[in-house]
């Protein structure tokens, strides 16, 4: 599947469409609704390319919320083979409404026993990545205007990345191949279209990336760079032991920490850096999304000393209290100024 996926771009940048010279953008409808993002999550505003009217050549940009309405299809996704048996909740819109999502690149997780490695996938030559999908409006109940929602088609996975995952976005690459995905003219779907909906030959990267991708609302440039060159993060630093070789302190020379009898006037501070911003720690995936990311200040936190312990004695039910022993009264010391007074 495609979860998640970077277009962290300005929108002029976009408009562009580096890398695809013939396709000619006449207007964004929505620009102001879309935000940059490394971290691009369901329920989140991206731009999509349709046709502006079935049998028109003009092409509008359109920014639309990711996943179809209801929600509760979990309709982010699109598989190419229920597109090409035809009928389905996907006939209603396949012939007339096909569209292609705009990303530099998407994430998968790779599951390795219990664990799940997030890694990037992007063109070798880094141009903008082109998915294939679908598009729909509707208007919901108390909202006088639709909402538009897209969802990707995928398909199986060429063999260069089954061992990533079983499935893949449709990536469309050639421009005979763009043209054809959005020509809708004829409001019907072409069974020739299938041709387009295998994995995709064009050169690709894949490499591991942070986890902290994992967590919907949190951005970061660091998403879409290679663990191993990160400059910061656990990572690198344990890809830097592991070079160094057993035996090496982790970070390099060790130093030694402030004893426990200065601990009351130790200060730390944990900056919350514009890099890496978590909008909602506890907010599901819808509400994160439509959050706005705001830099936060740096947070400063002063650890204060623990309060002193204080001992019990333990007394068992049942168990008569151990009697104290009272202390013996101090013998009276001699005193010594009778010898002083003899000589």
């Amino acid at each position: 599947m495609c979860g998640r996926f970077a277009l962290a771009l300005r929108a002029d940048e976009i408009e562009q469409l580096d890398g695809y010279p013939a396709l000619r953008i006449d207007r964004w409808v929505d620009r102001d609704h879309f935000v940059p993002r490394y971290n691009v999550a369901p329920r989140t505003r991206a731009p999509v390319i349709r046709r502006a009217q079935p049998g028109e050549s003009t092409l509008v940009m359109h920014s639309m919320k990711w996943g179809l309405e209801p929600p509760s299809l979990n309709t982010i996704n699109a598989r190419a083979e229920n597109l090409e048996e035809g009928g389905g909740m996907w006939g209603s819109i396949k012939g007339r409404k096909r569209c292609v999502v705009v990303a530099q690149g998407y994430y998968e997780w790779l599951k390795k026993g219990t664990r799940r490695i997030p890694h990037f996938t992007r063109h070798k030559d880094r141009r903008l990545m082109l998915f294939a999908g679908l598009y729909d409006s509707a208007t919901l109940d108390g909202q006088s205007e639709p909402l538009w929602t897209f969802t990707i088609v995928t398909t199986a996975a060429s063999s260069d990345f089954a061992w990533l995952h079983d499935r893949q976005p449709v990536i469309l690459t050639a421009q005979d191949a763009l043209d054809r995905w959005l020509d809708t003219s004829t409001q019907t779907w072409d069974p020739k279209l299938s041709r387009l909906l295998g994995p995709s030959d064009s050169p690709l990267e894949c490499y591991a990336v942070p986890q902290e991708v994992g967590r919907v609302g949190v951005e970061s440039p660091t998403f879409v760079e290679p663990v191993e060159k990160r400059k910061d993060g656990i990572e690198a630093l344990f890809t830097r032991q592991a070079a160094k070789g057993p035996g090496s302190p982790v970070g390099g020379k060790r130093k030694r920490g402030p004893s426990v009898s200065h601990l009351d006037n130790v200060k730390t501070e944990r900056p919350i850096t514009p890099e890496l911003i978590d909008v909602d720690d506890t907010a599901d995936a819808s509400e994160a999304a439509d959050s706005d990311v705001e830099i936060l200040p740096s947070v400063r936190v002063l650890l204060s000393p623990p309060p002193p312990l204080h001992f019990t004695p333990l007394h068992f039910p049942g168990t008569p209290p151990s009697p104290r022993k009272k202390s013996k009264p101090a013998k009276p010391t001699p005193k010594i100024t009778s010898f002083f007074s003899k000589t």
